[in-house]
């Protein structure tokens, strides 16, 4: 005899408050919808990227050129353009020859051009001694660049030039617009201006007589002073023989005095050579010392 259901039983089990979502779960669960789409166009992009450096790393034939070119406009498919181009530290460096350099104009891909071959012709520029070139996507290009200073005028074979402290050739234009650096001249004088030129920076009231520097035979200096007197520095010991050559100047006025020449190249003697009278016409009669090239007017 069978025996009835019991009340209750057959039925499925109610869901208690417990087993139910919770409002953090369910938003969880709404955000993993959002991600989702995101994550997958994010490596995509990453994907993208990586066959484009690989594509810019490698050699350049048809087959990967043609590959770079396609990458480029499947970026650009998924709006990766050049929107903007920033530029930081640049001073004296030429816009528009900056702009050649780089190489990537706005609304270009993002990828059709090379990092490093940009950096590249960048740091080719006069001005500039290192650069660094970044894509930050999905739209901007950022050029950094570190500019060669300025740290003397180079009179050579007639011209003049800027130097920077290493000696490289700068610019040679525009040298105008530089005309309170100091003016070193002759065959070797870039190389060896750092010294001499910090030696007087010290000696500030030296400084202030001094109109050129002028290397001789690519072994010493002699300063040419405001007054035309040749001042014939040894080679080797130039902070002893300006540190005597300031000495002597307090004492009896020395860089005062009408003297063509002051030589200082023996430690234990000092040969002082007076400006001759002038002629009847006015002229001089008296040179510059053997072997100095004859410094020239800094441009104005």
């Amino acid at each position: 005899m069978s025996r009835a259901p019991k009340r209750g039983q057959g039925r499925a089990p109610r869901a208690s408050v417990k087993d139910r979502p919770g409002r953090w779960h369910l938003l969880l669960r709404r955000q993993r919808r959002l991600v989702r789409p995101a994550l997958g166009l994010g490596f995509a992009a990453m994907v993208v990227l990586l066959l484009a450096a690989l594509v810019e790393q490698g050699a350049s034939s048809g087959v990967l050129g043609s590959l770079h070119a396609r990458i480029a406009g499947w970026g650009a498919g998924a709006g990766l353009t050049v929107r903007h181009i920033e530029i930081k530290d640049r001073a004296n460096t030429p816009p528009g020859a900056l702009a050649r350099a780089l190489g990537v104009h706005i609304g270009e891909p993002m990828l059709g051009f090379s990092v490093a071959a940009a950096r590249k012709r960048i740091e080719a520029l006069a001005w500039v001694d290192h650069a660094t070139v970044e894509r930050r996507l999905p739209d901007t290009v950022v050029v950094q660049l570190q500019e060669r200073r300025p740290f003397a005028i180079w009179q050579h074979d007639g011209k003049f030039v800027l130097i920077d402290r290493k000696g490289q050739v700068v610019a040679g234009q525009d040298v105008a617009a530089f005309g309170d650096l100091p003016l070193v001249v002759g065959a070797g004088a870039p190389e060896a201006a750092a010294h001499l030129l910090d030696a007087l920076t010290a000696r500030p009231a030296l400084a202030a007589h001094v109109l050129a520097a002028v290397r001789v035979g690519q072994r010493r200096w002699n300063l040419l002073m405001k007054n035309r007197t040749h001042v014939l520095l040894p080679e080797g010991h130039v902070d002893a023989a300006l540190d005597r050559l300031m000495a002597l100047d307090q004492a009896h006025q020395l860089l005062e005095r009408p003297l063509l020449a002051i030589d200082m190249r023996l430690p234990d003697r000092l040969v002082l050579r007076p400006r001759p009278a002038p002629q009847p016409d006015g002229t001089q009669t008296g040179r510059a010392p053997a072997g100095a090239p004859a410094p020239g007017r800094k441009p104005a």
